[in-house]
């Protein structure tokens, strides 16, 4: 993996300290450099439910899992556009075995139950009638206020359960759209939410006045941000400005860009251009990153 460390010609207002900057910049690398390893024993189960959530909206369908025995840091998975599926309950088995009470519910409980794919393998991006039952699916969650209702809803559900320790902070990592709604939910529950980590996160940083990064002042979580290259490659001014944003903000966060494409951390995710866009060793990496920031932040 290689950090971007490239700098922009866009003319910046309000720089940073170049000292506070380098503080917060050590302070976070050392916490996400802690290596990573599960707390639980190979014996002990992981434990998976179907629940149902009440929001203001309606009723979510969603998946919990925890380990067998004690409490532990509550995590809210925000899905890809394609939603709460096998791959997305992989990642919540997984981060439950880390020693974690994981929530992943379905985003687009609005428009219907989960799943609505079953896999993203075989989808075609440039299909617009591939794309064209995706968009209201989307619409569904990032209409205004809609994230931030839901995710209310979810961490009062994480914090009802038995298997969650209230005491502890709660993290929240999303995918692709995903990305964006980490950091409406970080805003949104400054006080709840300890750590939140987007990986090839879609629309962080927008022309709009209600773009995610203008957000920083309203959080007080640790964040990391994993981007993808050719996203990297589309925007590449994105990646400093969110620097800057949360910098500016006093908020500890690290902006990574890696060498893999949009979509590498989900193992579900289909060919493109003859290759697969998921990087099983890229995808470690960012696994070590999260739950090292999870260690750091929550435990």
């Amino acid at each position: 993996m290689t950090k971007d460390t490239s700098g922009s010609d866009t003319p910046r207002e309000a720089v940073p300290d170049p000292g506070r900057r380098d503080f917060m910049a050590r302070s976070l690398a050392a916490g996400v450099a802690v290596a990573a390893s599960p707390t639980l024993s190979a014996a002990e189960p992981v434990i998976e439910s179907s629940v149902t959530i009440k929001t203001p909206d309606g009723i979510c369908d969603a998946a919990f899992f925890h380990p067998a025995t004690g409490s532990h840091p509550g995590v809210l998975v925000w899905p890809d556009a394609f939603g709460l599926r096998p791959a997305m309950r992989d990642i919540g088995r997984r981060l439950a075995a880390e020693g974690f009470a994981v929530l992943v519910p379905n985003p687009f409980y609005r428009v219907s139950k989960a799943p609505q794919f079953m896999s993203a393998s075989g989808f075609d991006f440039k299909d617009q009638a591939q794309m064209a039952p995706i968009k209201p699916l989307m619409s569904s969650v990032n209409a205004s206020g809609a994230a931030e209702k839901d995710a209310a809803a979810y961490v009062a559900f994480l914090d009802g359960q038995p298997q969650t320790a209230r005491a502890k902070k709660i993290g929240t990592q999303g995918y692709c759209m995903g990305g964006a709604l980490v950091v409406r939910t970080a805003a949104a529950l400054p006080g709840r939410i300890g750590a939140g980590a987007s990986f090839h996160g879609g629309g962080l940083v927008t022309n709009n006045p209600d773009s995610p990064h203008l957000l920083a002042p309203k959080i007080t979580a640790r964040m990391y941000f994993g981007v993808a290259s050719n996203d990297d490659q589309r925007q590449p001014e994105a990646k400093d400005k969110l620097r800057e944003a949360f910098e500016r903000a006093g908020v500890p966060a690290e902006v990574e860009v890696y060498p893999a494409q949009h979509g590498w951390c989900v193992p579900d995710m289909p060919v493109e251009g003859g290759a697969p866009i998921y990087d099983k060793a890229q995808a470690e990496s960012a696994w070590s990153k999260l739950v090292a920031l999870y260690r750091k932040a929550l435990l």
